[in-house]
């Protein structure tokens, strides 16, 4: 085991930064934020600062953020047939996602499953627009509004979608979009007073914020969806139960600072560019998933013929580095992506994720480069000796 370790798995959770850990500390103590006498007000003063912070991160309006324990949360709460405009009910009658979705909207949240609409991908992971397109003017308005729900750039290779010509299509068919923010945020602007989106899925965790608090994000609060949560009317009704406070502080304090952060994306891309160029140094066969779309600067996704990737993810643990073969999100187990699946790719073994941040520097990547190395050796040296034996 290495002394000294390289985590390159920010996609599955960033590290803890240092202000939303002092934020947090200084939180611990605080009273009920919706007590009425001067402790709780002190409280509530820290989860409205917060707020702002968030909406700032995505330039929204702070009154149209609703915290939640985190992005599954969220999803669940928005992808629903449910919704409400004042004290009018609203109906959407089909939930449309795309095949390489994160499972949170993938699985279809509260709808049921005959409801849901999957969109195919291209091989470069890009949403099929025209299949979008023609399923949204089939969508019979009589029953409901259709509800569109894709994310923004994808958690295994980056992939950016095109959220802009998304939008137009949506909005053109009278349609909501929900779109999943989560590893995008803090990684390329977003701008919800553009029309962006409706509605944005945000997550601490992903910017370096604390685990179990993630956020609502609305263009307006005239339509919400009906709460998943009922109780005290916290969050103005749209989701009960006492404030995390220590989270929604820490949460309020990492969207500070990735608002600042997002300067240094060009540093971060000129790192998995080095780290790209080591993969096809040391494995000129390897495919990088989605190398030829628009990508998250921090986030590269790549298969090497012949080596399974849970096989390799055990190898460069016990190397010193910390990387994942996709996504965290399913209880630590390891099998096909359904991301590259989606994207033409059958149901390969072999990918693996790196994901840096703003602390990746020469030493991740120089023990990148030396654990990749010894396990395509490890792999050489048990092809000659399958050749030998065969012999």
């Amino acid at each position: 085991m290495a002394a000294t370790r390289a985590y390159l798995d920010h996609n599955a959770s960033a590290p803890l930064i240092a202000e939303a850990r002092s934020a947090m500390v200084a939180a611990l103590d605080a009273a009920n934020p919706s007590s009425v006498h001067t402790e709780g007000r002190a409280a509530r003063r820290l989860v409205e600062d917060a707020r702002r912070d968030v909406a700032r991160l995505v330039n929204a309006k702070p009154e149209h953020v609703v915290f939640t324990s985190g992005a599954t949360e969220a999803a669940s709460t928005l992808l629903t047939p449910d919704w409400q405009m004042g004290r009018g009910a609203i109906r959407m009658s089909r939930l449309y996602v795309s095949e390489a979705d994160h499972p949170c909207v993938l699985g279809g949240g509260r709808f049921p499953a005959a409801q849901v609409t999957r969109v195919g991908v291209d091989r470069d992971g890009i949403a099929d627009l025209d299949a979008l397109a023609k399923a949204l003017a089939a969508h019979d308005k009589a029953d409901g509004l259709p509800l569109v729900a894709i994310h923004a750039a994808n958690n295994e290779t980056g992939v950016i979608q095109p959220v802009g010509r998304i939008a137009e299509i949506v909005k053109a068919a009278g349609g909501v979009l929900v779109v999943d923010a989560v590893q995008a945020t803090g990684r390329i602007p977003i701008d919800m007073s553009a029309g962006y989106a409706d509605y944005l899925i945000l997550s601490s965790h992903k910017i370096g914020g604390p685990k179990g608090v993630g956020a609502i994000v609305a263009q307006s609060d005239l339509m919400m969806p009906r709460p998943l949560i009922n109780g005290g009317g916290q969050e103005k009704g749209h989701r009960a139960g006492t404030e995390n406070l220590p989270g929604i502080a820490g949460f309020g304090a990492a969207a500070r600072a990735a608002v600042a952060g997002l300067d240094d994306m060009e540093a971060i891309a000129r790192h998995r560019d080095e780290i790209e160029a080591i993969v096809r140094e040391l494995a000129p066969d390897a495919e990088i998933f989605g190398a030829a779309a628009s990508r998250l600067a921090n986030t590269t996704f790549f298969a090497i013929p012949g080596i399974k990737a849970e096989t390799a993810q055990i190898a460069f643990d016990l190397a010193g580095v910390a990387l994942s073969a996709g996504s965290a999100c399913s209880s630590g187990k390891v099998g096909p992506s359904h991301v590259l699946k989606a994207m033409g790719h059958g149901d390969s073994l072999g990918a693996l994720r790196v994901s840096i941040g703003r602390a990746t520097g020469a030493a991740e990547i120089e023990a990148f480069r030396a654990a990749l190395a010894g396990v395509i050796a490890r792999q050489v040296g048990r092809e000659k000796a399958g050749k030998e034996e065969a012999a």
